[in-house]
């Protein structure tokens, strides 16, 4: 990075310069996902005229991306609307007629949603045997008893002992193996079974939280996140068409697709590489060379800004926080970028000729007996495969065809990817067949899969409270620089938006949405006199 001198005239008051009074604040959002576009259309449907979205690929969306095959469309990404009271989401899509063709199917109570809540999930051992109904609703029971108290350790401020190691995975196999063990009412070969089915379990809950291991996420800080209340749904026709509902509004000049960001100058730092621009580019106006925050992209324009809104993940900080940020991010918000989780989940859609499943299975649930003691779930690379903790079965057959929907997460989910298409349909198959015992499944005649994890404008799924983290430090990442006092001496040159600067609602669509209406809602406060 080229060195640079940082102005100390910048003022306490934030409207106290003549200029920003005689014109419209220029407005710079990083990102067209949910979070981004949400502020952009909040901001000009307040009245800023001067509002630019820069976006590095080549595509809105974010972390919302819905594929079209024949007649069906699939989501490599945000696929559920979670609750209905009060989501934003829920009520673009409600209000925009994107439900009337949910069937009831895909409305979904349960805490872990499937593609469907009709049918039964069957779990299949890696010897080819079905556990029984009786075997594996005792043990969900037992199971979700034992979630219900990981989330007590911040509702209710339980402390957290030492044995756990703050660890929700840690925490959970203790518990539901001691009790599976204590149980004098089930044979060993039962019991063999259920302590096999923790890890199983557990791999499931990893991927909804997005982390490597449960292992890795904090049972102090758990019980934070918040449920809206209601059903989950589905939108039949595409995810991407919330996105599309928020873009309508905003018109496409103010949307630059392929714009890669390269470096934020904020706190009127200026760099030489900034200064020559500037003075032999005849087109920049004297105002803009004194600007508070220059963005500089990847194609070498440097654009002025009085705001920017950073909408990139949380796995882009925190491989590119250090170049990213001119000067350097305070060691508190660094701290907060490296304490936070974010991780790989992926999916692997298998289109089939015909179902080898019957009408009644929803999932098929892999459960391998021999990791009935294990402890971790990390496994050698050429055993990448064990990670897949299920398939879906997407339903309605008549709008989807015959497949199966594939969850893997973490460090595996990142070998999945380097992987091609061939070498995983057929890793699939083996496992198919192995634990349905029917060496006669066929090949998948369609194969499709996201690659979130290895993608530099993603480096993840979705953020999780890792252990040593906590919702302070989600308050510390929204908090927007400089740092001021307060609320009315803010300057907020940079602000920062995105699931993971939610702190209720990380992780989530709505919680996307709604920071990006959060940072939006300041400015329109700043400069409420301006607007009127």
């Amino acid at each position: 990075m080229q060195s640079c001198e940082i102005s100390a005239d910048s003022t306490d008051d934030p409207l106290s310069s003549g200029l920003r009074r005689k014109r419209q604040p220029r407005i710079v959002v990083i990102g067209a996902g949910l979070a981004g576009l949400s502020a952009a259309k909040a901001l000009l449907e307040s009245g800023f005229t001067d509002v630019t979205v820069l976006e590095a690929t080549d595509r809105i969306g974010g972390r919302v991306q819905s594929v079209k095959l024949g007649h069906a469309t699939f989501e490599l990404g945000a696929t559920w609307i979670h609750g209905s009271h009060g989501n934003p989401v829920y009520h673009l899509a409600e209000d925009n007629g994107l439900l009337e063709e949910t069937t009831d199917g895909e409305r979904s109570v349960g805490r872990i949603s499937l593609y469907s809540k009709n049918g039964v999930a069957y779990h299949l051992t890696n010897n080819g045997q079905r556990i029984p109904k009786d075997v594996v609703e005792e043990f969900s029971d037992l199971y979700n008893e034992v979630y219900n108290l990981t989330q007590e350790f911040f509702q209710r401020g339980k402390p957290v002992n030492a044995e756990s190691q703050n660890s929700v995975g840690v925490f959970t196999r203790d518990v539901v193996r001691k009790r599976v063990k204590a149980d004098p009412d089930d044979t060993e070969t039962v019991k063999r079974l259920k302590l096999a089915m923790i890890q199983q379990y557990l791999k499931v809950e990893s991927c909804e939280s997005s982390s490597h291991s449960m292992d890795e996420v904090s049972l102090s800080e758990f019980g934070e996140w918040t449920e809206i209340p209601g059903a989950h749904h589905i939108i039949p026709c595409g995810f991407i068409k919330i996105v599309e509902i928020l873009a309508r509004s905003i018109p496409e000049s103010v949307i630059q697709l392929r714009k890669p960001v390269k470096c934020i100058h904020w706190n009127q730092s200026v760099s030489k590489e900034i200064e020559r621009v500037a003075d032999h580019n005849s087109d920049l106006p004297e105002e803009d060379k004194g600007s508070d925050v220059f963005v500089e992209c990847e194609d070498c324009e440097f654009i002025p800004a009085d705001h920017v809104i950073v909408t990139v993940s949380l796995g882009v900080l925190k491989k590119r926080h250090e170049t990213l940020f001119h000067p350097r991010l305070p060691e508190d918000k660094v701290m907060a970028i490296e304490k936070l989780g974010i991780n790989t989940t992926d999916k692997i859609f298998l289109e089939f000729e015909e179902p080898f499943w019957s009408s009644e299975c929803n999932s098929i649930q892999f459960v391998w007996e021999d990791e009935a003691e294990s402890e971790s779930l990390t496994y050698p690379e050429e055993l990448w495969y064990k990670k897949i903790c299920s398939f879906d079965v997407l339903y309605p057959p008549e709008r989807y065809g015959h497949v199966l929907s594939g969850w893997i997460c973490g460090e595996e989910a990142l070998i999945m990817e380097k992987c091609d298409d061939e070498t995983v349909a057929e890793t699939c198959t083996e496992m198919l067949r192995k634990f349905t015992g029917n060496p006669n499944i066929p090949k998948p005649r369609r194969i499709l899969r996201s690659s979130w994890g290895s993608n530099p404008h993603f480096r993840g799924s979705y953020s999780y409270t890792q252990v040593g983290s906590s919702g302070a430090d989600v308050e510390k990442l929204a908090k927007p620089l400089p740092y001021a006092e307060s609320s009315k001496t803010a300057l907020m040159q940079v602000m920062f938006s995105g699931e993971a600067t939610h702190r209720k609602y990380y992780s989530t669509t709505h919680g996307a949405v709604l920071s990006g209406q959060r940072e939006a809602a300041h400015l329109i406060e700043m400069y409420q006199d301006l607007l009127q």
